[in-house]
């Protein structure tokens, strides 16, 4: 289609998803982003959270997404993580240990500002998933 892009997600093991889209959002540092075709070139880092993609008006699928890094140049948008999950394959009992694991880590005394950030960001992006 005319306003798509090629998106990918790839891990270390093997390629998680790779299609054409007309826009996706993720979860950055700097916070969600979204991308659309044309865009300018960026990198960045991804916090954890939801990878939303839409490949047309009808067809979207979600992913959760630890942490990675994002890179998009000439229309072209590659996520690079080794734990992005598609939500359609979530259990509530995964759902429930990330969190439980999430929130045990918070109560830590020689926690690092990063590592809380990161873990809250977590926690919100979990309770937002519905399996």
């Amino acid at each position: 289609m005319e306003g798509n892009f090629k998106f990918e997600i790839i891990s270390p093991e093997k390629i998680i998803f790779s299609e054409n889209a007309s826009m996706v959002t993720f979860p950055s540092y700097e916070g969600d982003m979204s991308i659309l075709k044309n865009h300018i070139s960026i990198i960045t880092f991804l916090r954890p959270g939801i990878v939303k993609i839409e490949k047309d008006e009808k067809n979207t699928e979600n992913f959760f997404i630890q942490e990675g890094t994002v890179e998009y140049f000439n229309d072209s948008l590659v996520i690079l993580s080794s734990t992005a999950e598609n939500i359609k394959n979530l259990s509530q009992e995964f759902i429930k240990t990330l969190s439980k694991d999430a929130e045990d880590k918070l109560l830590q005394k020689d926690i690092t500002d990063h590592d809380r950030y990161m873990l809250n960001h977590k926690i919100d992006a979990l309770k937002e998933i519905r399996v």
